[in-house]
């Protein structure tokens, strides 16, 4: 059942992507039919950002208080209204606010996946469990183009977003009929319920017991809570350039028109979830080895891929040609995406299980209200400059920081007393 379970976090995740990619894909004709700059299309992109960031404090904590299917069920319906009437803007202002909209409802998505990772699997399955659903963040952006640029190119950029605040609404309505937590569920075997519930009674080997628990304050004085809200800034800066200009790049860099961009700009995703399901399998693997524990495992794979993904993206203007551009945005993907499926695990790793959203909310909100300026800074650089160098020398050189941020700062478990 919990893989079942699986299924909903990875079908929401899409869905949650769909909505953040329509922007990038409708880009090229919205800066054509309403005059928009690429430091518009970046401010847009920033907006949903530093909102997405900011509510990920109040979203973490709802969760952990009000339980992870009323908060996801309200979450989703919001987000899918606001890619709805992000479809009937004309002017930016209207574009700014409902992605401001948009950044409130789907903050509580993956640290509320993270909660339901942490009631449904036991801690050795955490981290394959989590590379997949936290593929979701990367087959979003790989089936968008293929599947919404054939809707763009025969109904407009707009029908894009119709298209994907309507499929959020059909979701949501499903989640709620069908989802209950393992303490609801009619259909977790006993054998099944005896291993998550065994998983539990354990859990406080790794992390802090709930008796020896800090308050939710207390979380901002904690060593390993700073690694990790450093370390995902470093992380999303490079990943938000990315999903807000990927296409774009594509078509100013290597002239590849409309009807083909649906093709090309899905390929480096694809990347994302090789590295972001490969990673996670591979955490799985060692841990049971006795390589280490999962957090100096997972530690150990983020330094790796921090400095793989850090020298790709710097390599990436150099590149001549379509293959090798395409070959070094897959494989900076490929590292990038790894990191994220393991930082959204380690908050299983550092926490107990009821502030197991908190944390990670705390991780996403540092990752996003940091990783917000990048979009902005890229699209001032590029209108600037004209160029994109500079915009992936500076983010590769972030991105391989996020490996020494969670390397040297993440040591441990949150203990009872502030750690500096």
């Amino acid at each position: 059942m919990r893989w079942w379970v699986l299924g909903w976090l990875l079908a929401g995740g899409i869905i949650n992507y769909f909505d953040r990619a329509n922007l990038s894909l409708a880009t090229p004709q919205m800066m054509k039919e309403l005059d928009l700059s690429a430091a518009d299309i970046g401010l847009m992109a920033s907006v949903f950002s530093w909102t997405y960031a900011v509510m990920q404090l109040p979203a973490g904590h709802l969760i952990d208080r009000l339980g992870s299917r009323r908060v996801y069920t309200v979450a989703v319906t919001l987000w899918s209204v606001a890619t709805l009437a992000t479809g009937l803007c004309y002017r930016l202002p209207q574009f700014l606010a409902a992605r401001l909209v948009l950044g409130v409802g789907e903050a509580p998505c993956f640290p509320a996946s993270a909660k339901i990772t942490s009631k449904w699997f036991p801690k050795r399955e955490r981290g394959t469990a989590t590379g997949i659903w936290d593929s979701s963040s990367k087959w979003g952006p790989a089936l968008a183009p293929l599947l919404l640029v054939p809707v763009m190119v025969h109904w407009g950029w707009r029908a894009l977003f119709v298209v994907t605040g309507v499929l959020g609404l059909i979701f949501v309505i499903a989640f709620w009929i069908g989802y209950r937590d393992p303490s609801g569920s009619r259909r977790l075997s006993a054998e099944e319920r005896e291993l998550i519930e065994a998983d539990q009674q354990d859990a406080p080997a790794e992390s802090t017991s709930e008796s020896e628990s800090v308050s939710w304050p207390q979380l901002f004085t904690q060593r390993t809570v700073w690694g990790m809200i450093l370390g995902f800034f470093c992380t999303i800066w490079i990943w938000n350039i990315f999903l807000a200009f990927l296409p774009l790049y594509l078509v100013r860099t290597q002239g590849i028109d409309l009807a083909k961009l649906g093709l090309y700009a899905s390929i480096p995703w694809l990347g994302g979830v090789v590295g972001d399901v490969g990673g996670g399998f591979l955490t799985t693997r060692l841990v049971a080895r006795g390589v280490g524990s999962p957090l100096k495992v997972r530690r150990m794979l983020i330094l790796a891929c921090a400095l793989l993904a850090g020298l790709s993206v710097v390599l990436v203007p150099s590149a001549h040609g379509l293959a090798p551009t395409l070959l070094l945005l897959t494989l900076a993907l490929c590292f990038v995406s790894a990191i994220t499926g393991s930082a959204w695990a380690m908050p299983g790793d550092v926490a107990p299980q009821h502030q197991v959203a908190s944390v990670g909310a705390i991780q996403n909100f540092g990752g996003y209200f940091g990783g917000a300026f990048s979009p902005l800074v890229a699209g001032l650089i590029v209108d600037r400059t004209d160029s994109w160098s500079l915009a992936f020398y500076s983010g590769g050189v972030v991105a391989a920081l996020a490996g020494l941020c969670y390397w040297f700062i993440v040591r441990r478990p949150i203990t009872g007393s502030a750690t500096t």
